[in-house]
């Protein structure tokens, strides 16, 4: 089973890699990053860093023996107790519980580790695999949102430390 590690410097070539390599995967759930994202990615990197230094976001990866990152699980616009989580898995690794696994870590982070009270996420109606993912970990829905232009659900998690 992949670790969950909170972001790094180091992390950044995997990082990369999984994102590329899953690039059109994730564009069929979510819109694209555009290429922009890829092409100043260290620079983008260092700077999520510094974000997180500063408590703004909370990034994590899910990374295998071998070094490759095989899924992804942040926590963004850190704000008044709560904050957005999201998530995504590569291709070839669903159906085996990663992203349930990651997010159920996560969530028990933003109580004890980051303080949080609340954390909200969203996914698009077709994204049934995304919807299972929260309602297992424990979300209810509280309302519709279009995500990339796609409609989609908000969903909400109290945390209790």
């Amino acid at each position: 089973m992949p670790e969950l590690e909170r972001l790094r410097v180091d992390h950044a070539p995997a990082l990369l890699a999984f994102e590329l390599e899953n690039r059109a995967y994730f564009a069929s759930h979510v819109s694209d990053r555009g290429d922009a994202y890829f092409e100043e990615f260290v620079t983008r990197h260092a700077e999520l860093l510094a974000d997180q230094d500063a408590g703004e976001l909370h990034f994590h990866v899910l990374v295998e023996d071998d070094g490759r990152v095989v899924g992804r699980v942040n926590l963004v616009d850190v704000a008044d107790g709560s904050a957005e989580l999201g998530y995504r898995i590569a291709e070839h690794a669903t159906g085996r519980g990663l992203a349930t696994a990651g997010v159920l870590a996560v969530c028990e982070l933003a109580a004890r580790e980051y303080g949080l009270k609340e954390l909200r996420a969203g996914t698009n109606l077709t994204n049934a695999a995304s919807r299972a993912v929260l309602a297992r970990a424990g979300f209810v829905e509280v309302g519709e949102k279009e995500y990339g232009g796609r409609p989609g659900l908000t969903y909400s998690r109290s945390l209790t430390v």
